[in-house]
């Protein structure tokens, strides 16, 4: 065997065991994504190879969050791609103005910023205490940062370039508290947004969503789990919602595709057909 055959068995065997002990299965993550990040993760933890590293990973749960940190994707931003929020806001905020009710599911959403966002854009829309974002995200550490909705400072002025170029309709700094080097988010957007975990290879769908969001999460996972969670998706949306993509992924040739209609398809944004 070469020394990359090996080094690929000594991961498939540790994802077996963490499948097992923690209840994380990344076994059908894409693998050169999966690989590649160990790997990173591998240089700077102070072990020479997997195998020497698996016994610890599995006995120690803050050696295992580290390896998690390193394998788990949580690169976000504040209205990040601000055309496609352009997009929710003129195509799909309209039909979600006609419930007096609207329930939303951002998944995979790292620390935060892009359910904030959101937030914001419903509150501009007119439905300011008429909705309820549910956040997931499988790293938990990622979703007490969230939690917090503290940021960098210094990330306000691209963020503020952002929220313009997605049509927002006020001030951004309106809806933070510059502290030092930090920036609060403000509290009242907080209410509106429940933070949860959740790991969309393994855990239960949710039901009754008007729109449901999962942006650059899929291209890390294998044809069958690709599947599964836009299963999970189909089951938790209800008819005439709509779900939204990222711009590498789409429903064509997927299973569920002809239960959709694709409204906008540079912006992979799909509503669920009444029939």
């Amino acid at each position: 065997m070469t020394d990359d055959e090996l080094t690929a068995l000594e991961i498939k065997l540790l994802m077996e065991g963490v499948a097992q002990v923690y209840g994380y299965d990344f076994r059908e993550y894409a693998e050169a994504s999966l690989n590649r990040r160990l790997i990173q993760w591998l240089s700077g933890s102070g072990f020479a190879t997997i195998s020497l590293a698996q016994s610890q990973l599995l006995r120690d749960r803050t050696l295992f969050d580290s390896l998690l940190r390193g394998i788990t994707v949580n690169v976000s931003e504040m209205f990040r791609d601000p055309t496609f929020f352009k997009a929710v806001r003129d195509h799909v905020a309209p039909h979600l103005k006609t419930y007096p009710f609207v329930k939303i599911w951002h998944a995979g959403c790292a620390t935060g910023e892009e359910a904030y966002s959101m937030a914001i854009l419903l509150n501009e829309e007119g439905l300011k205490g008429r909705f309820r974002i549910y956040a997931t995200d499988i790293n938990e550490e990622v979703l007490r940062k969230a939690q917090e909705g503290i940021y960098q400072l210094q990330e306000m002025q691209h963020y503020t370039r952002n929220y313009q170029l997605a049509g927002g309709t006020g001030s951004f700094s309106d809806y933070y508290t510059a502290r030092y080097d930090h920036a609060i988010f403000d509290a009242s957007l907080r209410e509106n947004i429940v933070f949860a975990a959740h790991n969309l290879a393994v855990d239960a769908d949710f039901g009754e969503m008007n729109l449901i969001l999962c942006r650059n999460v899929m291209i890390y996972f294998k044809q069958p789990l690709k599947e599964r969670v836009l299963g999970l998706f189909d089951s938790s949306l209800v008819p005439g919602g709509f779900l939204c993509l990222g711009t590498k992924e789409s429903l064509y040739q997927r299973k569920i595709s002809d239960r959709y209609e694709s409204i906008l398809p540079r912006m992979q944004i799909y509503r669920k057909r009444y029939a």
